[in-house]
């Protein structure tokens, strides 16, 4: 048989990591692939990476590859003998076996008939895909359903892949946290002959909220008080991701001070308590004044004994 040296075809070294192996090969398989290459010899390059990657991202079979050897590629050989007995054929019966077909009879374990010889097809597992969903945190807190679409190589007659548009409706779980990954058996890339098809992982994104913040289950969000409602207390109303409540500011609330409100954050999955909700107030002064409210705050400021530096002041002396 020939020899074919994958890891050149892939343009990475013999050395190179999974994730080194996977970027060449969605690199280069984009770069050849017949839906979108202008080259003329694109698609036999394309069969090549699809046929190198197939090898070298399977740990075993890498390894069984690795064992050849390494030499000229297109260089004729005969599998060493110790490889030979390991994996039980003689060297006569690889003459007309081609390395991708010997490759993919040592990943299934089968064999063809007549002596051990690998003949015909072998079944090819489908890959394993992941989508990014964007949720919102109303999404989460209440859960319910939501279409996600993404385009999925499918193989044709040929054995080329082709995108293809498919929608899912999935049901986000009421408690669901960012990044968290749910899957779609069978769902994923289709298995060929008679391989299963793979999964689809859906993978949540928490979409910024222009109100609450996140901090594990709990919200925080800021509460922007007038100084009199801060002196001398008052009742609010403030958003919650179940509707609105009140909440009541005792006097002499200070800034940065933080209001908790049990229970109002994101709820957990099972039997586990819902997060709080925190409003942390913010002292907020008009940045303009009317020639009345001018004078209430100058007779404010001649009738307080108040002094919001006493204890710095004090310090410092």
């Amino acid at each position: 048989m020939k020899y074919k040296d994958y890891y050149q075809a892939l343009g990475v070294e013999r050395t190179a990591s999974l994730d080194d192996i996977k970027k060449a090969y969605r690199k280069l398989a984009h770069k050849y692939h017949p839906d979108v290459s202008k080259d003329p010899g694109g698609e036999e390059k394309f069969k090549v990476v699809a046929e190198a990657y197939a090898t070298l991202k399977d740990t075993e079979k890498r390894a069984a590859y690795d064992q050849l050897g390494q030499r000229p590629a297109g260089e004729n050989f005969a599998p060493p003998p110790e490889w030979q007995q390991q994996y039980g054929a003689g060297a006569d019966r690889f003459d007309d076996v081609d390395l991708s077909d010997l490759m993919g009879a040592f990943r299934s374990g089968a064999r063809g008939q007549g002596g051990g010889r690998f003949r015909g097809a072998f079944p090819e597992d489908g890959e394993d895909y992941s989508v990014v969903v964007p949720v919102t945190l109303e999404k989460i807190y209440s859960g319910g359903e939501t279409d996600v679409a993404v385009d999925l190589p499918r193989y044709d007659e040929h054995g080329l892949p082709h995108r293809v548009a498919r929608t899912f409706r999935v049901t986000i779980p009421k408690g669901a946290t960012d990044g968290q990954r749910m899957r779609l058996a069978g769902k994923g890339g289709t298995g060929r002959h008679g391989g299963k098809d793979g999964d689809l992982y859906v993978v949540l994104s928490l979409i910024a909220h222009p109100v609450f913040r996140i901090n594990g289950r709990d919200l925080v969000l800021d509460l922007q008080l007038a100084p009199w409602e801060a002196v001398l207390g008052t009742a609010v109303k403030i958003p919650t991701l179940g509707g609105q409540v009140e909440l009541n500011i005792k006097a002499g609330t200070t800034s940065g001070q933080r209001l908790r409100l049990g229970g109002r954050g994101l709820p957990a999955a099972g039997s586990s308590p819902a997060g709080n909700l925190y409003a942390v107030v913010r002292i907020v002064v008009p940045k303009s004044v009317s020639p009345e409210e001018k004078t209430l705050y100058e007779q404010l400021a001649a009738a307080s004994n108040f002094d919001p530096r006493k204890l710095v002041e004090k310090g410092a002396s």
